[in-house]
């Protein structure tokens, strides 16, 4: 009695600390998402899901270009910037990050900016993330010293956004259409503001916008509930709310009143034709129906625009985005011409179009298409825990991001009449930006309101049914050795299957059928890849209409690829739906249709893409890299083409080549089958047995050997014009496999020359210490095969032009540092523990387990490879290390260096 009596004392004392200290109260529950909040205003949003094995910390400041005054244009992206530079307690974040192997990340946008890490389920790794984000929340740096490095870089980065007329075009048309709203000012920001900024400005609106009460936490993935709301108490619960409260943007952008004209003049090849319209803000009922017009209008092959100008090839490609903003916003599309197409006609194509919705309205079967498609997507974003956490930024920045969940249901309740209601409303000459001003007696004008009452909106938003957790799948090698289920069906085919609860009871399958040898194949070219690019685009039975409707009926996806005789097919699908998706894969590679308009849509759009690329430094350093080190005869399967000889393969292929290659071609062979999720194994290898029992192929397989031959030490520069952003790539061929003894010190190396988030020995040269690179660094790529041992390291760096002597430099004194002083031993401790993490985080991914599964069987390996490569990984030691970077990694001027840029300025 005495001890049952003390127990209840203690419990009411436990009760009572908690009272008094607490400051997280449950504010509502929706779909599995439960938010909570803080006495110093943070709120807190918890979405477990036991089968994701990892964690993604995201937390969203409301704020965003939207916030930003004059002179500060670029302000909230370059902050973004700043806090990776480091707090007293994480001084140096992007090797935490590595060395946890984290996949991170910062975003910045309209309304709200976001950090984000997702890392492998421990609890010692969600400690370290919540202390970081806390930590970074109110004592980032934000110092003179780092601001004088990184505004060179997002200079860069602004500069490489400068190359792409498609995206420079853009900021002018929305620049040109809002007058005073700030939603018409890119995120990047503009040059001066970005390189004179003072330390002073930058610090104060770090203190202005980053603090507890303008932030929402959010916690997705696998992880104990309780715990992990006492860790966010004990890390956030001692920041003090500001004293001074916050002031949100009162701009309203006027009524639009007369059609505008934007015109761009840069050297290139692709014409670009464009449309926006104002539309309303995202929390707004009259979004969700813009969205459904938005699809009818641009999703391919539905689409009116599609129809209208990819289909009669007077285009070759379009797309469309409308931002989920807070305020009224915009809706954006963009249409690529050919130089042989007339940009007038697709200009008067394209407005015509959107004017005739009055006259011919949208009508059920499109509003039930675009309905499913736009359900689908939203559903599928919904069962992945790990990219929802990251979604709900947008939502949360509109306003709320119980938004996300409100949008879904006014697109499933959308009725005919109230989106052609909304298309008549928005969709009207005087208020689009394209190209030309029209005068007017009588003006036309849509004004757009504000959101009201948008907590009366969310309020009391329940939302449906969750999706459920999930089971806790153990990402360990044994754990699963012990749960795949292996074997080879009597018509050849080998299978990995592994069953497993995920949420929202999805399934992911792959399957792989290889066929054919260097013989055969050769002077095929483009015709396999044409040929899988081609299955989905219609079967004897279905047309490509009639396939992606029953695709979004069953909330699946089904997609090929192929490379010479190998095809691949990819179904991501969900219990229910999984073989209906299966017969619908199995007609589309056994009996597909070849529709020859289809064939020339994707012809004008592959040398739409090409004649684009022409004056692009990256595309064209990537494509002269491979030809310099390209040994194949012209027809090889391995041949790396010119552009000219691409442009002249894709202008003669015709019907007939990708029927006779499919009728050769396409069987068995040496097939693959791996499936992951929710499932009956024995259906799934049921099925394949009978479908495919008698689908042989004329021609066996056989690999294509492509042994190792030593890099070109070629240094070599492609001018190209008036393009503001330059590029440099490298690559150094290796004779080395993965099954060789040196591959994990080798990888191992590459990690810390090159790898990982801003800290390595590159990107610290480049980005951090030099600032003239956004985005440099070096990878390794290691070939399977050990008959070939064609491996090879690579290197890259964008640049300004003006840089170029700096990036040759530095990538020659680190390669030089590298081999002559190799690794220390802090560097060999973080680059083994991010590798680690990163493969746990890549086993706990259903698609890369897959790719892992599929590569084990192919070379008839078990998990019990990758375990022992993790245990050599574990014990190297510096000296190890070091012998492989001094026997493998050759000084610069034995790379083969392709740069291309604007090198006369």
């Amino acid at each position: 009695m005495k001890n049952r009596i003390l127990n209840l004392f203690l419990i009411g004392l436990l009760i009572c600390a908690y009272s008094s200290y607490g400051q997280i109260k449950k504010v509502t529950s929706v779909e599995g998402i439960t938010e909570f909040k803080m006495d110093n205003g943070l709120k807190v949003l918890l979405f477990p899901d036991n089968s994701a094995q990892t964690i993604t910390v995201n937390i969203t400041y409301l704020v965003g270009s939207r916030h930003e005054g004059y002179g500060e244009k670029g302000m909230a992206h370059l902050l973004e910037h700043m806090v990776f530079k480091g707090t007293p307690n994480h001084p140096d974040i992007p090797k935490e990050l590595s060395a946890r192997g984290a996949r991170p990340n910062g975003t910045t946008w309209y309304d709200r900016t976001n950090y984000f890490e997702t890392f492998n389920a421990t609890e010692d790794n969600l400690d370290w993330a919540l202390d970081l984000e806390a930590d970074r929340m109110v004592n980032s740096y934000i110092a003179k010293k780092d601001l004088e490095s990184e505004f060179s870089v997002v200079r860069n980065e602004f500069e490489s956004g400068e190359n792409n007329p498609v995206g420079v075009l853009m900021e002018k048309v929305i620049s040109a259409a809002f007058l005073w709203h700030n939603y018409g000012n890119s995120t990047i920001g503009n040059r001066s503001d970005i390189e004179r900024v003072p330390i002073e400005n930058l610090k104060a609106f770090y203190k202005n916008y980053y603090r507890p009460d303008n932030a929402v936490l959010m916690v997705t993935g696998k992880f104990d509930e309780d715990k992990t709301l006492a860790l966010i108490e004990k890390k956030f619960g001692k920041i003090q709310k500001p004293s001074t409260p916050l002031r949100d943007s009162y701009t309203e952008e006027p009524a639009q009143d007369g059609e505008k004209i934007v015109s761009l003049s840069r050297i290139g090849d692709l014409q670009v034709v464009s449309a926006m319209y104002h539309t309303p803000a995202g929390s707004h009922e009259d979004y969700a129906a813009m969205a459904i017009v938005e699809n009818i209008l641009t999703d391919e092959p539905a689409g009116r625009l599609y129809k209208n100008l990819i289909e009669t090839q007077k285009a070759s490609s379009l797309w469309s985005f409308s931002p989920f903003t807070k305020e009224p916003g915009f809706l954006y599309i963009n249409v690529d011409v050919p130089s042989t197409k007339s940009m007038e006609q697709v200009e008067s194509e394209l407005k015509d179009t959107m004017d005739a919705i009055k006259a011919n309205p949208i009508t059920q079967e499109e509003l039930d298409r675009a309905k499913s498609n736009l359900l689908k997507q939203i559903d599928q974003i919904f069962r992945n825990s790990s990219f929802l956490g990251t979604y709900m930024s947008e939502f949360i920045g509109a306003g709320d991001w119980r938004l996300a969940f409100i949008h879904r249901d006014r697109i499933e309740a959308m009725t005919l009449d109230e989106v052609n209601q909304v298309a008549t409303t928005y969709l009207i000459p005087t208020n689009r930006t394209i190209g030309r001003f029209i005068p007017t007696k009588q003006p036309e004008r849509v004004s757009i309101e504000h959101t009201k009452d948008l907590d009366a909106l969310v309020a009391n938003y329940k939302g449906k049914e969750d999706m459920g957790m999930g089971e806790a799948f153990d990402v360990a090698y044994d754990a699963i050795s012990e749960r795949l289920e292996t074997g080879q069906l009597s018509n050849g085919i080998d299978y990995g299957i592994i069953k497993k609860k995920n949420r929202g009871k999805t399934v992911l399958l792959n399957f792989s059928m290889r066929n054919g040898n260097e013989e055969s194949l050769f002077n095929k070219g483009i015709i396999p890849s044409y040929t899988a690019r081609m299955l989905d685009k219609g079967t004897q039975t279905k047309t490509r209409q009639q396939i992606a409707d029953e695709l979004s009926k069953l909330q699946s996806s089904v997609g090929f690829r192929a490379s010479n005789g190998n095809i691949y097919a990819y179904v991501n699908s969900t219990e229910e739906n999984l073989m209906a998706s299966l017969e619908l894969m199995a007609d589309m590679l056994k009996n597909p249709s070849f529709n020859p308009a289809e064939l020339e849509k994707l012809k004008t759009e592959h040398l739409a893409m090409l004649e684009s690329n022409k004056t692009e430094p990256q595309f064209l350093a990537s494509k002269r890299l491979s030809q310099i080190n390209n040994r194949y005869s012209k027809g090889h399967p391995l041949y790396a083409m010119t552009i000219a000889e691409e442009e002249a393969a894709i202008k003669t292929l015709s019907i007939d080549d990708l029927n006779a290659f499919h009728k050769s071609f396409y069987g068995l062979g040496k097939a693959i089958l791996v499936s992951i999720g929710d499932m009956q194994p024995s259906q799934v290898t049921s099925f394949m047995e009978k479908e495919f029992a008698d689908f042989k192929s004329d021609h066996p397989y056989a690999r294509l050997k492509d042994p190792y031959s030593e890099s070109q030490p070629i240094s070599e520069d492609i001018l190209t014009p008036d393009k503001q952003n330059a590029m440099t790539l490298g690559n150094l061929n290796i004779k080395i496999s993965q099954d060789n003894e040196d591959y994990a010190a080798l990888s191992i190396g590459s990690t810390i020359l090159g790898g990982g988030f801003l800290n390595s020995r590159i990107a610290e040269r480049l980005r951090q210490k030099d600032g003239v690179s956004y985005g440099a660094g070096a990878g390794f790529q290691v070939d399977f095969d050990s008959e070939d041992q064609n491996s090879s390291m690579y290197l890259y760096a964008i640049y300004a032009p003006t840089n170029y002597e700096k990036v040759q430099l530095g990538f020659k004194e680190e390669l030089d540092r590298f081999i002559k002083d190799g690794i220390t031993e802090d560097e060999l401790k973080n680059a083994v523990n991010g590798w680690i993490q990163e493969e746990n985080v890549s086993r706990a991914k259903d698609g890369e387990l897959a790719g892992l599964i599929n590569n084990n069987i192919f070379y008839n390996r078990s998990m019990d490879f990758q375990k022992s490569l993790e245990e050599k990984v574990k014990n190297l030691t510096v000296e190890e290390v070091n012998k492989a970077i001094r026997t493998y990694i050759k000084p610069y001027k034995k790379w083969t260096v392709v740069n291309a840029g604007d090198y006369k300025k």
